[in-house]
């Protein structure tokens, strides 16, 4: 097994349907990856210490998925230099807009870098994950292009079955 390059984290097992979306996209890329759960405020040691952890294993990129108040991805980002990828979650009664502007109001000095909400946001947390690694990756490059190359093919695909239909 490969050592992971990605640590995909969120705050409950209740996200895990949403950031698996996340966890596809790498597989499709053959990026190594571990998930786990971890709450900023029920485990904010386990937290920390996975980090920490995930610097010293060589990780490149943490994916951090949170709903609600959604303070994981900042927690996250205030132990670590790495790069991280918040990912709001539509679990609140707010559909989601709590996670969203709690995850993007980052204070000066501790980014994370926000993705839209739910599904579509960890498929794209995931995309630019693999675009941070690919600046020093040439393989992963050559596939992100690829997979670019592939998405094109499929819009002009279904133009061309359209166009037929009419």
């Amino acid at each position: 097994m490969k050592k992971p390059k990605i640590l995909i984290i969120m705050g409950s097992d209740s996200d895990l349907p949403v950031m698996e979306e996340a966890a596809k996209v790498l597989d499709g890329f053959a990026v190594p990856y571990v998930m786990t759960i971890a709450s900023a405020h029920r485990t904010p040691a386990r937290t920390e210490a996975l980090v920490k952890d995930a610097e010293r294993s060589g990780v490149n990129v943490i994916i951090a998925g949170a709903g609600m108040a959604a303070h994981l991805p900042g927690v996250v980002a205030s132990h670590t230099t790495l790069p991280v990828i918040g990912v709001p979650i539509d679990a609140s009664s707010l559909n989601g807009l709590d996670a969203l502007l709690s995850i993007v109001q980052m204070p000066p000095g501790i980014p994370v870098a926000t993705v839209s909400l739910g599904k579509s946001g960890a498929k794209n947390a995931a995309i630019l994950a693999v675009q941070i690694m690919a600046l020093k990756d040439k393989a992963l490059a050559k596939k992100l292009l690829g997979h670019r190359a592939k998405m094109q093919e499929e819009v002009e695909d279904k133009a061309r079955r359209l166009k037929r239909k009419s």
